[in-house]
């Protein structure tokens, strides 16, 4: 049984209007931080019951929330035929940055994926800490948030071999706690409807998800990226742009200009996939002077994002322009209020100026540690048809970048060098080491297990990819990448 169409962000809907949902194109999985992980399923297999079953009525309540969705999506949710799973085995370990799977297939498929795939941290994090200390995995399992979380974990533990430890379910607490949170930002916007929600990404299941959904519209926030639950529980979805857009079409202009010229409804523009004040703050400063009465905005997501806000603001007075303002990730309470500081230091109206969470309202509420940002959980898109393509984040640091093409992992096997390589498809096996995605799990247990060394290197053709992109994105180095 697969999931709901509307099982995912509303951002996912606009950008396969606005971009080839029937494009074959490649994501990867992996974990930016946390050590030494363990894969505790059969990924593909996973994967492929998460697949979407669409039905008139989920394109219809799409329709009627300004998703409105065409032919080639239509046709790309329905190719499940063409998908294409490279993933490690059950039972191998895993390093930070090593691609844990990689999707190939139908872009409006292999990217609605996401918010689910994402949800494997909890997983993944709970197989890895049983295998290595079970007095400290019962300490973090002792309170879950919902029934739902409860049975991955225990459902993750047999599939380990570990034993079962003592796990009690809060739900009330769970929903008291987000309540309090959201209220907490409210009081500092004075607005609910300034507020919106976007922790699908950041939840361990669709159960815990609703229960914070509940507890914020308790506190009058009425909009949620989770366009399944706004459906559920009477809210609005919303959602238009991600980085994978503007990685498509390779350059801020062409990708803001898309999302505007093939969608009626409002644009949102994205600053920083490569260079918030070089090229993302220009060309959206672009777009909005064509038709500066179209109320579009512009998001900061990353980076310096108070240097950002004071240069976009003061550009805008001096050009007479009045975008509305989006700020995201990472924000807690304390953020908030600063920044809502600075809108009244500037003048800024408060209708211009709005505010998502994930992270801080979903996920620093659970009672365990195991959250999506502990291990830094990502799913990038990594080619666009024949093209590589990598994500900058607005940070040169190696950390905040992404991995182009279709990225493989080596493990040593013997001799020296790193543990291991992250490679492309095709490239050859360098000496020493044994192709870990792809492989069974019988021939991957024939690989000596991960020791204290765990150095994860790039292979010459993945390393000249990201070389070359950085390149045509950076021509002049990084002097102005903010």
């Amino acid at each position: 049984m697969g999931s709901s169409l509307l099982a995912t962000d509303g951002y996912k809907f606009s950008m396969a209007e606005a971009g080839w949902p029937l494009r074959r194109e490649t994501f990867y999985y992996s974990h930016r931080r946390g050590g030494q992980q363990v894969v505790p399923l059969d990924l593909e297999s996973h994967v492929r019951g998460l697949l979407p079953e669409p039905t008139g009525s989920d394109y219809a309540y799409l329709a009627r929330n300004s998703y409105e969705m065409g032919a080639g999506f239509k046709a790309a949710i329905q190719r499940k035929d063409k998908l294409v799973i490279r993933a490690l085995p059950r039972g191998a370990r895993f390093y930070a940055r090593e691609p844990v799977f990689t999707l190939t297939g139908p872009s409006a498929l292999v990217s609605w994926l996401e918010p689910l795939l994402l949800q494997l941290t909890f997983r993944i994090q709970v197989a890895t800490q049983a295998l290595a200390d079970r007095e400290a995995l019962a300490k973090a399992l002792a309170v879950v948030s919902c029934a739902e979380e409860k049975r991955i974990a225990l459902e993750t533990l047999d599939a380990v071999g570990v034993k079962p430890v003592p796990i009690s379910v809060d739900t009330e607490g769970y929903h008291a706690r987000v309540v309090a949170v959201v209220r907490e930002l409210v009081e500092a916007v004075k607005d609910p409807s300034r507020i919106f929600e976007v922790g699908l990404r950041a939840a361990t299941c669709m159960e815990q998800h609703e229960i914070a959904l509940r507890a914020c519209k308790e506190a009058g926030v009425t909009r949620t990226s989770n366009v399944y639950l706004a459906e559920k529980l009477g809210m609005i979805p919303v959602g238009t742009m991600g980085h994978e857009h503007v990685q498509r079409y390779g350059s801020d202009e062409a990708a803001f200009r898309a999302i505007r010229e093939r969608r009626p409804e409002r644009s949102s523009y994205l600053l920083d996939t490569y260079d918030t004040l070089g090229s993302g703050l220009p060309a959206a400063f672009r777009l909005i002077h064509e038709e500066p009465g179209a109320g579009d905005s512009i998001r900061f997501d990353s980076g310096d994002k108070k240097k950002q806000y004071t240069q976009a603001v003061s550009r805008a007075k001096e050009e007479g322009l009045k975008p509305v303002l989006i700020l995201e990730d990472g924000l807690d309470a304390q953020a908030t209020r600063e920044f809502e500081a600075l809108r009244s230091q500037y003048g800024w109206e408060p209708s211009k100026q709005f505010y998502g969470y994930g992270g801080f309202i979903v996920a620093r509420t659970m009672a365990s540690p195991f959250t999506r940002d502990r291990v830094a959980a990502v799913y990038k898109l990594s080619r666009t048809g024949h093209v590589p393509t990598m994500k900058f984040g607005n940070e040169l640091a190696e950390g905040k970048q992404s991995i182009p093409g279709v990225p493989v992992v080596f493990r040593r096997r013997s001799g020296s060098g790193p543990l291991g390589l992250i490679g492309q498809e095709g490239e050859p096996v360098p000496a020493g080491y044994e192709l870990l995605s792809g492989a069974t799990p019988e021939s991957a247990s024939a690989i000596p297990a991960p020791g204290a060394e765990h150095r994860v290197a790039y292979t010459p053709a993945t390393q000249a990819l990201m070389d070359e992109l950085r390149h045509r994105h950076f021509p002049r180095g990084p002097a102005h990448h903010s």
